[in-house]
């Protein structure tokens, strides 16, 4: 899809019927899924908050997000088909699944976390990483049973930073995947991946980057069946 063209303006989504998945705080995007032409999207839309958030902080965490997304193209398990519906808005395609917290238990395997591990390699590779791999609700296991990572409103491009510096951030989104594992399929999670998530944890703390100025965000996605 060229960035040029829209699947869809504001008076379509306006006009369509959605659900919210997040209504966010003061300073976050309202996220809503809207089904248009058929077709179901995620649309993270600041035009109801304050003057101030929609003009200067959203724009510029939208701007960030659609470059991330459109960066990471392509691969499977990362929204798709990304782009800015106006200045307050940006959309991409719906990701059908649920939380891993959600997930039936016998797809919470190892097959599962392999494939998540590659797609996390696969994010590192185009010279971004996610830093919100921790909370399980950026986590989803699709319909189809894989891995999917959504929500890169917190991804930092890592092309021109220090290779010691990118490689601890990497590190770190890694020990999230690890995390999850531990949580989730314990006895699969081999020594030496365990070993990582133990230095990981160690590296996060000196990485201050917790949500909007330390504060954690919540979420509440409820999933589409």
């Amino acid at each position: 899809m060229s960035h040029d063209s829209k699947p869809f303006t504001r008076e379509q989504f306006v006009a369509a019927p959605g659900l919210v998945l997040r209504e966010g705080r003061w300073a976050n995007a309202r996220v809503v899924m809207a089904t248009i032409d058929g077709t179901d999207w995620t649309v993270k839309d600041f035009s109801s908050r304050s003057w101030w958030v929609r003009n200067l902080f959203g724009r510029w965490l939208l701007r960030r997000e659609l470059r991330a997304l459109q960066t990471l193209a392509g691969i499977e398990g990362v929204p798709a088909q990304a782009f800015r519906v106006d200045s307050f808005a940006i959309a991409a395609r719906f990701v059908p699944g649920v939380t891993l917290d959600r997930a039936p238990r016998d797809q919470m395997n190892e097959a599962f976390f392999l494939a998540l591990e590659a797609l996390f390699r696969a994010v590192h590779a185009r010279g971004l990483v996610h830093l919100d791999s921790r909370g399980s609700s950026n986590l989803l296991a699709t319909l189809q049973g894989t891995p999917a990572v959504i929500d890169f409103q917190a991804a930092l491009r890592t092309a021109l930073l220090p290779p010691p510096l990118r490689r601890l951030l990497e590190r770190i989104d890694m020990g999230g995947v690890y995390k999850n594992w531990l949580r989730h399929a314990p006895a699969s999670l081999d020594a030496d991946r365990r070993a990582e998530y133990e230095r990981s944890t160690r590296l996060r703390q000196l990485w201050i980057g917790r949500g909007y100025f330390g504060v954690r965000k919540k979420h509440n996605r409820e999933a589409k069946q």
